[in-house]
């Protein structure tokens, strides 16, 4: 950075700790992607200061922070997909792993058309706010659409396109997760299909509690990060 020309303090540690001893900051920048907002970022930016982030593998938020400086809130910016905060990276099951915990119990018909999973982001974004724990993989033959769906524990879900427009769910596991996804998509549908710039984030209590909304910080829809 120096042969740059770039004139900045640089320290090596744990980002989610940030940098108390040059705290308060006017920004905080971070370039990997976290689930929670980490208390320290809070704590460490000035009344009115911003906190930009990616979050959740998907979107990227910007928090302004409250002049009690033990809350902020913000809007989702748009789509982004950064590498994950080092505590979210693991040795996560993948679908087999996840398809051999249980049996099947039970298979029906998948009445929707899967392509928005596919080819909707802002349906993707709603989906992902809902079922955090989601994990899905999407891929087409020669008969549609087909989904690969766990919650990376024991409950998973195949959606499996059968021709001429037609989807087949099984699913297995203490978790219905097609029914899941299908009441997530009906919620989404009957807010009106919220863009992900209608979503938000507020982190209250220093970061203990935190949770998306739609449309509205006070009234609207919630759901807690987890």
């Amino acid at each position: 950075m120096a042969a740059a020309g770039a004139m900045v303090d640089v320290q090596i540690g744990d980002g989610n700790q940030g940098w108390a001893p040059a705290a308060p900051y006017d920004r905080v920048l971070a370039t990997y992607a976290v689930e929670r907002i980490p208390r320290a970022w809070v704590e460490q930016t000035k009344p009115g200061g911003r906190i930009v982030t990616p979050w959740g593998r998907l979107g990227h938020i910007a928090l302004t922070v409250a002049d009690d400086v033990r809350s902020a809130t913000g809007w989702v910016q748009g789509l982004a997909q950064f590498m994950p905060d080092r505590r979210t990276v693991g040795a996560e099951p993948g679908f087999t792993q996840v398809r051999a915990r249980s049996e099947s119990h039970g298979e029906g018909f998948f009445l929707r058309d899967l392509a928005p999973l596919q080819d909707d982001v802002h349906l993707r974004f709603a989906l992902r706010v809902a079922l955090p724990y989601l994990r899905m993989t999407l891929a087409r033959d020669a008969d549609g659409l087909n989904a690969w769906i766990h919650d990376t524990e024991r409950s998973w879900a195949v959606l499996s396109a059968i021709g001429n427009g037609r989807t087949v769910a099984t699913q297995g596991g203490p978790r219905s997760l097609a029914d899941e996804l299908e009441a997530a998509w009906d919620t989404w549908l009957a807010l009106g299909k919220p863009a992900l710039y209608d979503f938000g984030m507020t982190v209250t209590d220093s970061g203990t509690t935190q949770y998306m909304w739609v449309n509205d910080a006070d009234r609207g829809p919630r759901w807690p990060i987890i």
